[in-house]
């Protein structure tokens, strides 16, 4: 007995350093085209009776959210359209559509869009939930009581707020970022419908295709990331990769919208349980500080921020520039491969590089450093950062 005791003891010590102890959360999943007209049966499913629909004018302008309105409506459901949401949602914001939310005695949220109306839009619901302001729930765990239920459509292949347990929104008065992070503010459902993203600019495809990337790159090399989580991120680096230029230059071919699409999704099943890095750090506060475009900040980060962590963990990032190019992953230890992997399709996507290109100056670095250093995505980046070393990367990327 003695003996198989001591057995079952050092198979567990092996287990344990082979896979460390991870959690991995997501919603629903309706993936497809076409899927978006299924928002009536599931709608009912979970006894909505009296919808939210959080949106912005852009989504409003392609005709995505007027379709999904009139189909709720057809079916006997009351419809409340909000619609005041900005690209980097403010504190504000989520205030006034938590009002009228319970103004109108609204018992469910549908949000259809990017990034922007999708994190409003579980803001909102938690702040209905819990009568509290939206600034009181940044943080992990800090979301007491479940928002009520929510479905998401993404109308972009890039923020993947649609299976993610964050909500990041704009603090005005203090010009930052904040980042709520919780289970509760994982969708009950979300209806990812690559059709909807033919509507997008060539451009807005680049920036939120390249925040994808990112996602995959900052998941894979974090320091929570699993067997898990490296299976979603690789896969969505070799889509990202493939499918993004092509989409980029055929922007109507649904399959190529189906594959980025495919990609968003796995990065943010990827992120969302392995968390981001220094990367999501500085471009929150960019956007926090400057209003700048999420997908274009990361777009400009994404190889100073690979070189300065390269040589904590070079396998990792070995095997992803296997997956971007196709090929073995080289014996090479330097980052250069991969920084020629990066450029190569930002090249392709028409992004310009240099950070100054989007207005940032360097008297605002000092400001930027100090709150991308606060950031809770820093906590995962594989190699600590000073805020000297931030600053230092803003200017190599001005």
């Amino acid at each position: 007995m003695k003996d198989i005791r001591e057995n079952t003891k050092e198979i567990t010590n092996i287990v344990h350093v082979s896979f460390p102890i991870r959690k991995f959360v997501a919603p629903e999943i309706i993936l497809g085209d076409g899927s978006r007209n299924l928002i009536n049966q599931y709608v009912l499913s979970l006894s909505g009776k009296n919808i939210f629909l959080v949106t912005d004018p852009g989504v409003i302008k392609a005709g995505w959210a007027g379709e999904v309105a009139d189909n709720l409506t057809s079916t006997g459901l009351d419809v409340v359209i909000y619609d005041n949401v900005s690209p980097n949602p403010r504190s504000q914001e989520v205030m006034q559509g938590a009002e009228l939310y319970v103004e109108n005695g609204c018992d469910l949220v549908v949000a259809i869009g990017g990034g922007s109306p999708m994190d409003c839009g579980k803001a909102i619901g938690a702040v209905a939930s819990n009568r509290c302001n939206v600034l009181e729930l940044e943080g992990v765990d800090e979301v007491a009581l479940p928002a009520p239920p929510i479905i998401c459509i993404p109308t972009t292949a890039g923020s993947s707020a649609d299976v993610s347990q964050f909500s990041i929104i704009n603090d005005e008065q203090k010009k930052s970022k904040f980042s709520i992070i919780s289970k509760t503010m994982l969708p009950d459902l979300a209806l990812i419908d690559p059709e909807t993203t033919i509507t997008m600019s060539p451009k807005l495809t680049a920036a939120t295709g390249m925040d994808a990337l990112c996602h995959a790159f900052e998941s894979y090399v974090s320091n929570a990331s699993s067997v898990i989580t490296d299976m979603y991120a690789l896969e969505a680096t070799k889509l990202l990769a493939e499918y993004l230029p092509k989409a980029y230059a055929d922007p109507g071919n649904i399959i190529f919208r189906d594959k980025v699409m495919l990609g968003s999704m796995y990065a943010g099943l990827a992120f969302s349980n392995a968390s981001l890095g220094l990367i999501h750090a500085m471009a929150h506060s960019l956007g926090g500080y400057l209003d700048s475009p999420h997908g274009e900040c990361n777009a400009q980060l994404l190889e100073h921020v690979v070189a300065f962590n390269y040589f904590r963990v070079p396998d990792k990032y070995r095997t992803l520039e296997a997956a971007m190019s196709g090929k073995k992953p080289s014996k090479n230890s330097e980052p250069d491969g991969l920084i020629h992997e990066l450029r190569n399709i930002t090249s392709q996507l028409g992004i310009k590089p240099g950070l100054s290109s989007m207005g940032v100056e360097e008297d605002y670095i000092k400001y930027l450093s100090e709150n991308a250093f606060l950031d809770p995505c820093l906590a995962t980046n594989p190699r600590p950062a000073t805020i000297e070393d931030i600053e230092r990367l803003y200017h190599g990327a001005l």
